[in-house]
């Protein structure tokens, strides 16, 4: 893994690109083969909406790219908050774009029923229920930042290209089994409430902001590997190191609203679900204990009663004199 030396400006924004083998491979075979099961899905008559292949394809694998192949990939051996970027978006950003366009759902639509079966057999395993039990994925995508930015993995990143590119493919399986078992839209193994999901996003927010502020205020990290670049342009490594904190920090937050809103929004509907069963059960727990209409009308006198006062009740008419009793029995003398 590589530095470079030039000077990170508007211009090299625009015109700073790279090449970068294993995500332009890795994107392309998966859009590739979304895309092909999108095409059978669509024959066998699927109706996913065109925004779920968006966010495929966009969100996911365009953000994806970027991060390989933009200014971000390029200055992430230099600059500490790029790499910072980096890592948050490969965690956070890619994994919620691929799992909204629920590439199971689109794969298994394409899938013959054979297919369908081996599919349905391997979510019903036991591993995969481990693998997608709310704990587990929820203590990997908190634990991996720490260990990979404070421990010797960061610098082997920095310093060789295989470990770089199978720690982003890593970041990015990590995100996607977070996002996909809490998201929950695509065939999961077990179905858990949404508030378990909000919980545990309000723990991974708390997280991020405890990692920021270790970053902000703790030792510099890779501090070897940064002082062999030997960076004479932007930010000191202190605040190099800072800004990257803030990206984590405050940035992983806003970048976790639009997964936030589709937690409470899901969250809601299986409160409407939730309701609307339980209404289910209590009307027809109501019509098992109601007795018969023949024995409540043998055995209530209500009927009856309402009948015969019924039958008294004067007949009032519309004249307003024949409704008091002294005019009506002076005029009918």
């Amino acid at each position: 893994m590589g530095w470079i030396d030039t000077p990170l400006t508007v211009q090299s924004v625009i015109e700073e690109w790279r090449w970068d083998t294993s995500t332009i491979v890795v994107t392309a075979a998966l859009g590739l083969g979304y895309g092909l099961a999108r095409r059978r899905a669509d024959r066998r008559g699927s109706a996913e909406s065109a925004g779920r292949s968006w966010a495929f394809g966009a969100v996911g694998l365009g953000v994806w790219l970027l991060t390989g192949i933009s200014v971000i990939g390029v200055y992430s051996g230099t600059l500490f908050w790029m790499r910072a970027l980096q890592i948050l978006l490969l965690l956070y950003v890619v994994p919620f774009g691929l799992a909204t366009g629920r590439p199971l759902t689109v794969l298994r639509d394409g899938l013959g029923p054979a297919g369908r079966e081996r599919l349905d057999r391997v979510l019903a395993s036991a591993p995969a229920r481990a693998m997608t039990y709310p704990l587990v994925p929820s203590i990997a995508i908190l634990a991996t930042p720490w260990l990979l930015i404070l421990t010797p993995w960061y610098e082997a990143v920095l310093r060789h290209g295989v470990v770089d590119a199978l720690t982003r493919l890593l970041l990015v399986a990590v995100g996607f089994l977070y996002f996909y078992s809490r998201l929950q839209t695509d065939p999961v193994p077990h179905r858990y409430s949404q508030a378990v999901s909000l919980l545990i996003t309000v723990f991974e927010s708390l997280a991020d902001g405890v990692l920021g502020l270790v970053l902000w205020f703790g030792p510099l990290v890779a501090v070897d590997y940064y002082t062999e670049v030997g960076r004479t342009w932007g930010p000191d490594l202190r605040m190099d190191q800072i800004i990257g904190a803030g990206i984590i920090w405050v940035l992983g937050d806003v970048l976790g609203l639009p997964y936030l809103l589709t937690l409470m929004r899901s969250w809601a509907a299986d409160e409407r679900r939730n309701a609307a069963r339980m209404d289910a059960e209590l009307d027809a727990a109501e019509e098992l204990s109601a007795p018969p209409a023949s024995e409540a009308a043998r055995t209530s006198p209500a009927p009856a009663a309402a009948t015969t006062a019924h039958a008294e009740a004067p007949v009032q008419s519309g004249l307003w004199w024949e409704n008091d009793p002294v005019l009506r029995d002076r005029f009918r003398r």
